[in-house]
């Protein structure tokens, strides 16, 4: 079976901690989307890591791990993860990379700070990772697939072609210093060292999976609301964070994935700019990011401080609905309980109305939250397995949240660890 993990909002929502915990029961974990400019927290007997690009399968030692075709993949990034986790402990983990993945190159990474830098206060708030300018390469069809690095002639002519292209800007837009093709050619055959024991024809190695019956587990990267057309355009992401693209950035049909797991937090946060309805700020925000994940509320690639909010129901509805969910896991539940009484966003007012319907930038970000506060709990819920342990407000907070998403809350994460979990309905 296909199961996908997702975001139902700006990410930072879980989904490694989820697909590490669904990973002991899968053969293969597939990251379909995305770079090294978001990070996924992971909590295990090995200790705690912040996994860039690496699928959240590899502290398994019968997980198959894949970079799928739809990834943004910045070679030395990749490995440098690969090394720091093994001297960490962890076992060297199988790992497989399409042959049709494109390369995060150097030059990308450079055009997206220089970016940064023109827009100043207009920035969209970017990691730096080189993100949009490799998909906008790679749509522009001037981008560099992995196989293209064994064809050492026809490499040669396409950098000079590009790079041509690439230093008019550098000149004459950004005025930094130009890219030799040459030099260029000598770093890619670096990467084709590091990586060409890893290539594998992807899509035809999942359709024998799954004529095989293994277990796959899609592991998005981000949120809904970071999605490139469907989120809060233009502060998005540059790839497709919905579990439909899980279909396209690994290799197989869509009539495939049979269970999507969309992935909550109990409240709100966002690393970026954008608009962001249920935000709150000062004291109030500071002792949120304070007590929330495991060791504060911090961007896993950035380190900057994210920002806070309380939960949002018009967003989670509109994330979940657009991921096409099937199980919604509700993570960082036990953060709450610190609070007499919990704020909840379930509708935004714009413009003097009412509206539960998420709506496109320019309304939302004219948005007011429309709050209602429920009682808290003020207890520890760590610890606790069973959904009918949990503290009756607690529990009513949860069947709420459901209610008002309208998508069946199944997992309920209490703690960052593995086993910090409450099953609500198998999966």
């Amino acid at each position: 079976m296909v199961k996908a993990v997702v975001g139902a909002n700006w990410g930072d929502e879980g989904k490694g901690k989820i697909t590490d915990m669904l990973a002991q029961k899968a053969d293969i974990v597939i990251r379909f989307q995305g770079g090294a400019n978001a990070g996924h927290t992971i909590v295990n007997h090995y200790g705690k890591f912040a996994l860039h690009t690496l699928p959240s399968g590899v502290f398994y030692d019968h997980v198959t791990n894949i970079i799928g075709n739809g990834v943004a993949l910045n070679i030395p990034v990749f490995f440098k993860e690969i090394r720091d986790i093994m001297d960490r402990g962890v076992p060297a983990p199988k790992i497989l990379i399409s042959d049709r993945v494109q390369i995060v190159m150097p030059y990308h990474i450079l055009f997206d700070q220089y970016e940064e830098e023109r827009l100043a206060g207009k920035a969209y708030g970017s990691t730096k990772s080189g993100i949009a300018p490799f998909y906008s390469d790679k749509y522009a069809k001037i981008g560099f697939q992995v196989n293209e690095l064994f064809d050492e002639k026809a490499l040669k002519e396409k950098l000079v072609r590009v790079l041509e292209v690439k230093n008019v800007t550098l000149e004459h837009l950004y005025h930094k210093p130009l890219l030799d093709p040459d030099a260029m050619f000598d770093t890619l055959m670096e990467y084709r060292e590091m990586v060409s024991p890893y290539l594998c024809d992807v899509s035809s190695y999942l359709y024998q999976a799954i004529r095989d019956g293994k277990e796959i587990l899609l592991e998005g990267q981000l949120g809904t609301l970071k999605d490139t057309d469907h989120g809060i355009y233009p502060m998005v992401t540059s790839s497709c964070t919905l579990a439909a693209f899980g279909a396209i950035g690994a290799g197989i049909p869509p009539y495939e994935i049979k269970k999507v797991i969309t992935v909550c937090k109990a409240y709100s946060s966002a690393v970026g700019a954008g608009a962001f309805v249920s935000e709150i700020f000062g004291d109030e925000a500071d002792e949120l990011r304070r007590r929330g994940g495991d060791g504060g509320e911090y961007g896993a690639t950035t380190g900057r401080p994210r920002r806070m909010g309380w939960f949002d129901c018009v967003a989670s509805h509109y994330g979940c609905r657009l991921q096409g969910t099937t199980d919604v896991a509700f993570t960082v539940l036990d953060v709450l309980g610190y609070l007499d009484e919990i704020p909840v966003c379930t509708a935004y007012e714009i413009d003097g109305e009412v509206t539960t319907d998420f709506p496109t930038t320019g309304r939302l970000e004219k948005a007011k939250p429309v709050i209602t506060v429920l009682p808290g709990w003020k207890t520890d819920i760590r610890g606790i397995r069973k959904y009918e342990d949990l503290p009756e407000n607690c529990r009513r907070y949860i069947e709420f949240v459901e209610e008002k998403i309208g998508f069946p809350i199944t997992m309920v994460s209490n703690g960052p660890g593995r086993d910090d979990i409450i099953y609500r309905r198998a999966l």
